[in-house]
């Protein structure tokens, strides 16, 4: 690999225009653009804005609570974060994900810097692009959740390993500890793994344990890690005892990796489809990566590289508790290696079929949904389904039709370089991403819960949830919310499936609010 650049980076821009400019789109599209117009999704969104909200309202800023009792999930600093957010704009959408956003160009900005340091230019753009507009990374990077802090202290964290491993510098290193300090108090004992891991690998294969134990030993750099997250975890011990150790350590981290929880399991092979569906529209990119893998390991690099997406992915295919975002800690070095495995791409044609398909595809959707939406027997999805076809409406068929044709376009225009080209299939796919798709799902699933907790605030009822799980009608509600069968006389937000699957059916209840399958009701007879 080259040398440190000696041009500056706004220098390296203007001489490549076309990807610089399609960059910035990207990142506007991905993290920016309608981040506070669609409703918070729940679970996970709508868990993490109440806690927040909930923070605030207790004045507590040590410990976390969702709907009035403790939280152990997840560390302090993605609420302190929103908190801050929450003050500076209000209780709404786009104060919860703005911290995602920052970090998220945070993240992609690590990427395009890391890369121009110890390769050059034009593939530091490609990879922060494929970073910036893969289809996993739209979603979690606009998400009010902790993965796109975690993510880019994590690709923090590993880029400055890699440089103190490359260069020596102990400013390196200590930027390392720094970023591993932080993730632990955005996430937990990952933040630290999968540096630890990956950069034991690496060193591993280059013959030299020496370094890599003088690195992990390094007295400075783990006293600067604990000065930043041994305080709160102090300090929440001191508040909440063994029960924070139980909670957090060991029910969301030790034992999430040695059974399933609440569910979410699946076989090794489990990320396979993910992987292929959170990295589009560069599937192509991806699967040339896995015919260069013996240059790749020559290659000092890309080896570091192969290694971290190869940790995450084999580590996280064995954990007990599966969800899809869990590997997309190690996405960043594919991306990496996808880009600096580019210019082996010859056929512009089958670099951009990925993307002319995720576009028919889109483009087929409302008729699928219109063809198999009756056929469903639950009311909710059935309601919900034609609620995103409504939702997308006529530009939206416009779109993929134009988008179709411009892929098509982009696979004749030879003159133009294939990174470039690959880069415009990306900023088309999160524009119909931010202005379509999340709009249409938002639309569906959570604009009645908001409707629902907007109209009870109005009304100053007190609900119960019945049979849902919904922490988003809390943030809008603000209030808290019981989880309960519901008494005579009280006010419930339910599915309508539930209302009629009771012996008197729906008509034995008095509807105050329906839509798409979620329904306010007055349950008959006097309060107690």
């Amino acid at each position: 690999m080259s040398a440190v650049p000696t041009a500056s980076l706004s220098a390296d821009l203007r001489r490549n225009p076309g990807l610089a400019l399609l960059l910035l789109a990207g990142v506007l599209l991905s993290f920016f653009t309608g981040l506070g117009a669609v409703p918070l999704f729940d679970l996970d969104e709508g868990a993490f804005a109440e806690a927040t909200r909930e923070m605030l309202d207790r004045g507590d800023y040590i410990s976390t609570f969702l709907n009035g009792e403790p939280r152990y999930d997840k560390p302090v600093l993605v609420y302190w974060l929103q908190a801050l957010s929450v003050l500076a704009f209000g209780v709404n959408e786009f104060a919860f994900r703005l911290p995602s956003a920052l970090c998220a160009t945070g993240w992609v900005l690590v990427v395009l810097l890391f890369v121009r340091r110890v390769a050059s230019a034009r593939p530091a753009l490609l990879a922060a692009g494929f970073t910036a507009t893969a289809a996993g990374i739209t979603v979690i990077g606009r998400a009010a959740i902790a993965d796109a802090l975690l993510n880019f202290l994590i690709v923090t964290a590993m880029a400055s390993a890699y440089l103190y491993l490359r260069e020596g510098r102990r400013a390196w290193l200590l930027c390392a500890y720094m970023s591993m300090g932080f993730g632990l108090l955005a996430k937990g004992p990952v933040a630290v793994l999968v540096p630890l891991a990956t950069t034991f690998l690496h060193c591993l294969s280059r013959r030299d344990l020496k370094t890599w134990l003088r690195a992990v030993l390094d007295p400075a750099g783990i006293a600067l890690m604990l000065a930043i997250a041994a305080p709160w975890y102090a300090a929440q011990y001191w508040k909440e005892g063994d029960a924070f150790v139980r909670g957090f350590l060991f029910k969301h981290n030790v034992d999430r990796f040695r059974a399933p929880m609440h569910g979410f399991d699946g076989s090794l092979f489990f990320y396979v489809p993910w992987l292929l569906v959170a990295t589009l529209p560069f599937l192509t990119p991806l699967l040339n990566t896995g015919r260069g893998l013996r240059q790749i390991w020559a290659d000092d690099l890309q080896r570091f590289c192969l290694l971290w997406f190869g940790f995450v992915f084999l580590f996280f295919s064995a954990s007990g508790t599966k969800l899809p975002h869990y590997v997309f800690y190690g996405y960043t070095g594919l991306f990496i290696l996808m880009a600096l495995q580019a210019p082996r791409l010859r056929s512009g044609v089958l670099a951009l079929v990925p993307a002319l398909g995720v576009f028919a595809l889109l483009g087929a959707v409302p008729w699928l949904v219109e063809t198999f939406s009756p056929r469903l027997a639950d009311p909710y999805y059935r309601e919900a389904l034609a609620a995103v076809r409504q939702g997308l409406g006529a530009g939206f068929g416009s779109f993929t039709v134009a988008a179709c044709a411009g892929v098509v376009a982009l696979m004749a225009l030879r003159r133009v370089p294939l990174d470039t080209r690959l880069m415009a299939a990306g900023v088309a796919q999160a524009a119909a991403m931010a202005l379509f798709v999340l709009p249409a799902a938002g639309e569906a699933q959570q604009a009645p819960v908001k409707e629902a907790a907007l109209l009870a605030r109005s009304h100053g009822w007190e609900v119960v949830m019945w049979g849902l799980n919904t922490p988003s009608f809390m943030v809008y509600s603000e209030r808290l919310v019981q989880r309960r069968d519901p008494r005579p006389g009280e006010i419930a937000l339910v599915r309508m499936k539930k209302l009629r699957e009771q012996p008197s059916g729906e008509a034995g209840f008095e509807l105050l609010y329906q839509r798409n399958g979620i329904a306010l009701v007055r349950v008959p007879g006097a309060a107690r």
